[in-house]
């Protein structure tokens, strides 16, 4: 199930203004990555779509083009998804880890777009997150 897109940002607030004040998305959640960076989650209150907003302080450095952060995916089996888009030419990027009770990894589709796979345990959190503090 597609869960939500994330996009990569230059500056999460002026981001979350634009979504938020100029297209009329409410935030939901925000959090810091295991990596460092910042992420947070956006939701339009008439279809419930997702976009979440990914900032990466100055690592690697934002270049035009590199707007499209990844494609995020809920699944039931990580393993065996995992093993189906191998077949179909999915490269593993960063292979499974468990946070705050998500399973995850990222693949790479056949033209280089990065996907994350999410199977959750316990937690109806973000994956790849923790909230801020």
């Amino acid at each position: 199930m597609l869960e939500y897109t994330g996009i990569r940002v230059r500056d999460l607030d002026r981001a979350r203004k634009f979504y938020c004040d100029g297209l009329g998305l409410r935030s939901l959640r925000a959090g810091r990555m295991a990596a460092g960076g910042q992420w947070e989650e956006l939701e339009d209150p008439e279809s419930h779509q997702k976009l979440e907003l990914n900032f990466y302080p100055d690592h690697p450095p934002y270049r035009e083009g590199d707007e499209l952060d990844h494609l995020g995916f809920q699944v039931e089996d990580l393993e065996g998804m995992i093993r189906r888009l191998e077949a179909m030419g999915a490269r593993v990027r960063i292979p499974p880890f468990e946070d705050h009770g998500v399973r995850l990894a990222f693949l790479s589709d056949p033209d280089g777009v990065w996907v994350e796979l999410n199977q959750r345990f316990q937690s109806d959190e973000p994956p790849t997150s923790r909230p801020m503090e």
